[in-house]
């Protein structure tokens, strides 16, 4: 099966470990994820500068590697991130922001990604 994901919360949240668990059961069951999108609160968990205390898991760190051994789409809104903070480089300078600080791995894009996961993916499963 083809899924897709929608992450609407942010990265404290427990919804957002366990849309991170569920990825990962899906990858070890031989279906294939397309996305990830990150929306609303969502966006936190792209946020490279968060320094989540030692005891609590770094979510972006996490997603990061699900994409590099996956290679996973990690998608965030971008009218999501700039409302609240998280810019890429491009984004950055339209917007006059010195620091980018979206995660490596993490793209921005619009919603139009999201609509056309919901066409051509079997299952669309949002975590909120």
């Amino acid at each position: 099966m083809n899924f897709a994901l929608t992450v609407l919360c942010a990265p404290h949240n427990e919804a957002a470990h366990r849309a991170l668990q569920f990825a990962t059961a899906c990858l070890a069951s031989g279906h294939t994820l397309r996305q990830v999108f990150f929306y609303q609160d969502g966006v936190y968990n792209a946020n490279a500068l968060a320094s989540p205390p030692q005891d609590e898991l770094n979510m972006a760190s996490l997603w990061q590697a699900l994409q590099k051994t996956h290679a996973t789409k990690l998608y965030v809104c971008v009218a999501s991130a700039i409302r609240r903070g998280i810019v890429d480089e491009n984004e950055a300078k339209r917007h006059g922001v010195r620091l980018a600080n979206l995660a490596e791995g993490f793209e921005i894009v619009g919603l139009g990604q999201l609509m056309a996961a919901t066409q051509t993916s079997d299952r669309c499963i949002t975590f909120g």
